[in-house]
């Protein structure tokens, strides 16, 4: 009642202003009326005259408290009691919501960020990403991927540095790695021989880097900077901060990316392991640290996104490895995994050291990885546990374990050699118990299931099946896709690492969060994503996709090469030889044909001599008739052949024509 009685007296005394306030007409005289008193006038239901007199109505009530403050003022929000507050909310102002509104962002003052992905989108593998504000630029990862069927001959695919080497090379201040696997780390000595810069990295992945530069000859030449989690490089106008996560490999780190338009999180491949083999669980306070202050944008991992719940903990592993070295008994058991799988290769020798068994390693990449590891810390294997496989030979079967390479069905690793009894130190016989402890990558399942038949066909078992949980995942599932989007808050969210398809169910979680559609972009190898702190946009795109390497040859092999040798790989070669006379221009000798891999001549010798005579026909015809351009003979008894062989096999052979002078 008293809060009601006071309020009741300063609307009285505010309503009574009018005849004070004429008194004090004289002193505003020649000026115009505050925007306070505007915003009164508007939203009061008294009088429009009487309403803009209101502050000297306030001070002719109150004349001493004004005398006494006349040599210190207060700021004008300090001198309003609650009172008149209440009164101000009764009467409808609204200045006390234009104070809380926030003042718009300058954005435009600020340099705006680019987002330029070159690899790793629409495909798993290959991932390399650009972040570009003003002069500066760095790179994040720089991996490679694996051919696919129609890739006949190569051997690894790297993404397309065109962008970075031939337009922007002064402007690349490092290249930053988030972890050790090949997806992101494997083109990195192609990309550091065209561009020498410093590469950062945790203490692991700086020792698989040092490997792979050795091999190329560039150890010594570059310089790798080792960082630890919660570290903070300045580069340029930019900084990148490494974030501890959980992976299926030891070091790994998502980054927190501060520009002058706000933070951006790239997450990296993560997942989120409460009960690691190794380390730390992963750093979700400061994720959530991050978000608390406000994170522009999120690039997820989206390899797992169609998996519902959480991926298993790499422990789970370890317990079906203690069934599984019981169910093998008596026999030699071949284990076939990621050689950078750390993790499940110390738990693998953990288990054989509790049944007493030798541990040997096959393939290069295994052998290299191990000794790494040992070196580092990061592998722990008792002294006399690891022997070599010319040992391991020599053991009985039941005291063996070999860990080798070949998990995805490579036509040159270690299992396929062995499933083709090509190996030269291993032969699987029907006293082998074999594990494949992976799960094909998409694309592989067809490689993998060839392995899988070659060594049930020479006698041995093969466990491959989920059901025996010998592989769990190593990238985040639904539930911690949506737990970092819930810690981060972002605005804008950009799937990253994976197909289409899993960038789209990304897209689906996020607005599933309370994330506006629109504010998700599924970005596309070599578009320009340009944020200014306000809105995102497409601004261009650069040179992208695949370069192919096959042997020492780096982008030699493009898309007419990969069509002539899936032309030869199905329908094979005719090549069609003759010789002419320089002087006369008759022909002298053949035409011979020579065929490989289209028919065997022997047994089709009718088919091959009337090839022989149209052609010769047709090279007479063109001499005949005047024509003198090798080019066009050529051609004309190429056609006339092709035609033949289609009309008699229904086969389309490559037919080459080669004329010889005499």
């Amino acid at each position: 009642m008293e809060n009601e009685k006071i309020i009741e007296k300063t609307t009285q005394t505010i309503t009574d202003e009018p005849k004070s306030a004429e008194k004090k007409q004289p002193r505003n005289r020649g000026r115009r009326p505050s925007n306070r008193a505007k915003q009164q006038n508007k939203t009061s239901d008294a009088p429009a005259k009487q309403e803009p007199k209101k502050t000297p109505q306030q001070k002719t009530q109150h004349p001493k408290k004004n005398t006494q403050n006349k040599q210190e003022k207060a700021p004008k929000e300090e001198r309003i009691n609650p009172v008149q507050k209440a009164v101000r909310q009764i009467m409808g102002n609204g200045e006390e919501k234009q104070k809380r509104r926030p003042r718009r962002k300058k954005s435009s003052a600020k340099n705006p960020v680019r987002i330029i992905p070159l690899g790793g989108l629409n495909e798993i593998g290959k991932n390399m990403t650009c972040y570009e504000c003003s002069n500066d630029m760095f790179i994040v990862d720089c991996g490679l991927a694996f051919p696919d069927e129609t890739m006949l001959g190569i051997d690894i695919v790297i993404p397309d540095f065109t962008y970075v080497t031939k337009n922007n090379r002064d402007k690349v201040r490092g290249i930053f790695i988030t972890h050790g696997h090949e997806d992101h780390i494997g083109a990195l000595p192609y990309l550091l021989k065209e561009l020498n810069v410093p590469v950062y990295a945790t203490r692991l992945t700086i020792g698989l880097i040092k490997n792979k530069l050795k091999e190329h000859g560039l150890l010594g030449t570059v310089q790798l900077v080792e960082v630890k989690q919660r570290d903070t490089i300045k580069v340029g106008c930019m900084s990148v901060e490494f974030i501890n996560v959980n992976h299926s490999i030891p070091d790994a780190c998502g980054f927190a990316i501060h520009t002058p338009v706000g933070v951006i999180v790239q997450t990296g491949d993560f997942k989120i392991d409460y009960t690691p083999i190794q380390g730390n669980i992963i750093d979700l306070a400061r994720f959530g640290e991050l978000g608390a202050h406000g994170v522009l944008a999120l690039l997820p991992d989206s390899t797992n996104a169609e998996v519902p719940g959480m991926a298993m903990s790499e422990r789970r592993v370890g317990a079906s490895f203690d069934r599984l070295f019981q169910m093998a008994g008596t026999r030699r058991i071949i284990i076939a995994t990621f050689a950078s799988n750390i993790h499940r290769i110390q738990q693998i020798v953990d288990y054989a050291q509790k049944y007493e068994k030798k541990v040997a390693v096959s393939g290069r990449s295994m052998v290299n990885v191990v000794a790494t590891a040992v070196e580092l810390g990061y592998l722990k294997i008792p002294g006399n546990l690891l022997v070599d496989i010319d040992v391991a030979n020599k053991l009985p079967p039941e005291k063996v374990v070999i860990i080798t390479t070949g998990s995805q069905g490579e036509p040159m690793s270690a299992l396929t050699r062995m499933a083709m009894s090509d190996h030269r130190k291993v032969s699987v016989t029907n006293n082998d118990f074999i594990i494949i402890s992976a799960r094909p990558i998409p694309g592989n399942e067809k490689l993998v299931s060839r392995v899988v038949n070659q060594l049930m066909q020479l006698g041995a078992e093969v466990i491959y099946e989920r059901m025996y949980e010998t592989h769990v995942s190593g990238h985040a599932c639904q539930d911690e896709l949506r737990l970092m989007m819930c810690l981060t808050r972002p605005k804008f969210v950009l799937p990253m690492h994976g197909e289409y398809k899993h960038q789209k169910k990304v897209e689906e979680l996020a607005v599933e969060m309370g994330i506006d559609r629109e504010n998700v972009v599924l970005p596309a190898m070599g578009q320009i994503l340009e944020l200014d702190g306000e809105t995102i946009q497409l601004v261009g795109e650069v040179p992208s996709g695949a370069v192919m390497v096959d042997g020492l040859g780096v982008g030699d092999v493009g898309s007419i090469v990969l069509r002539d040798r899936k032309h030869l790989a199905e329908d094979g070669l005719i090549v069609v030889v003759a010789t002419i006379n320089t002087r006369s221009r008759k022909l002298i000798a053949g035409p011979d044909i020579i065929s490989r891999g289209f028919v065997y001549v022997r047994e089709s010798e009718d088919m091959i001599n009337q090839a022989q005579a149209i052609a010769k026909e047709a090279m007479e015809g063109c001499l005949n008739n005047g024509i003198r351009d090798w080019g066009s003979i050529k051609q004309r008894m190429k056609d006339d052949v092709s035609k033949y062989f289609y009309a008699q096999t229904k086969r389309s052979p490559m037919v080459l024509v080669v004329l010889q002078e005499a």
